[in-house]
């Protein structure tokens, strides 16, 4: 059983991933740390942990776990992802790991000085609606792929919520860009050369709330928009010469829709829906992280693809100052 403490008592931790891990077959959580005592024991009181630490290093040097799962403001990842791995403890740490693709070199080395395991938390690349549209493209279901069309939208106007805060690293592209991304990149196993891209920022928050993209992966472009201030909206369609596949409810699996695959032929004469009930994104999650950080060869989100997702998400920052197109 991997240890974890949960640096933090933020929302998604609460709500999600806790409740993943106390579900999972080979975790288990042993700690919660805040920088406010009465709100780590009432997390604690919540989900049944034995033990609480009113500050994040204390946690850290605890011998009582092995791992930490950090849902901090984006601002921090990278600094505490790094505090955890020279105190020896697994990483898995929320999306976006960093807010620009220098900073993952340095997660790399930290990984690297300390023999520990640390990855970003996207959940969509340990769902089973994404490893069947990886199998359905691999298998030629679609025929060729020409292009991949998508979208992630939601309306948050809330000036203390992080995401509308440009000092704890909030913005669109962040919190939900890296989505079509990573899941484009997961299922094809090729990356984008250069984007084009527009973006629009709130003239109060300052914070990205609109971007629309366009990427040249070489053999297929992907095309979408996201935004945090529109009618809540997700979905992803891959497009090729044979039929295309429409995923339903793309990212949030578990709460956003039914979890459903439509699989359809050229000519619309025929369409196959592939359905997975509760699938359990965030359980899969922790459980392949949990096997990876034993030292199986089990497949889960490298720095390395972090590193590569990244550098899109700072190309289509570059190119949405200019027209024309930016390298990756």
């Amino acid at each position: 059983m991997l240890r974890f403490g949960i640096l933090s008592t933020a929302k998604i931790g609460r709500e999600l991933v806790v409740p993943a891990l106390q579900d999972a077959e080979n975790c288990v959580v042993r700690a919660v740390a805040s920088r406010d005592l009465g709100r780590a024991q009432a997390f604690a009181d919540r989900f049944a942990i034995p033990h609480v630490f009113g500050s994040y290093q204390a946690m850290l040097d605890s011998d009582e776990i092995d791992a930490v799962y950090i849902p901090l403001p984006t601002s921090q990842h990278v600094e505490w992802s790094i505090k955890a791995a020279d105190a020896g403890k697994h990483v898995l740490c929320e999306k976006p790991i960093a807010l620009h693709a220098g900073a993952i070199g340095e997660l790399i080395e930290a990984r690297e000085r300390n023999g520990v395991l640390i990855s970003e938390a996207f959940m969509v690349t340990y769902a089973p609606v994404w490893r069947k549209v990886r199998e359905l493209l691999n298998s030629g279901a679609i025929g060729t792929l020409k292009h991949v069309q998508g979208c992630f939208s939601y309306f948050n106007r809330d000036p203390d919520n992080m995401r509308n805060k440009p000092d704890l690293g909030g913005g669109g592209l962040p919190d939900i860009g890296v989505y079509p991304t990573i899941t484009t990149r997961f299922v094809t196993s090729k990356e984008a050369l250069r984007v084009q891209a527009s973006t629009e920022r709130d003239p109060q928050f300052g914070t990205d709330i609109y971007s629309s993209v366009r990427a040249d992966f070489g053999s297929f472009e992907l095309s979408f928009y996201i935004a945090t201030q529109l009618a809540a909206r997700q979905l992803m369609v891959f497009h090729g010469t044979e039929g295309f596949i429409e995923v339903k409810s793309p990212f949030n699996a578990d709460r956003w829709g039914p979890e459903e695959i439509e699989l359809t032929n050229q000519n619309h004469a025929h369409s196959q829906i592939f359905r997975f009930q509760d699938s359990r994104q965030y359980k899969c999650q922790v459980e392949a992280f949990a096997r990876a950080a034993g030292g199986a060869m089990e497949e889960h989100v490298t720095l390395e693809s972090s590193l590569h997702n990244q550098q899109v998400i700072d190309a289509i920052y570059r190119a949405s100052e200019h027209e024309g197109w930016e390298t990756v």
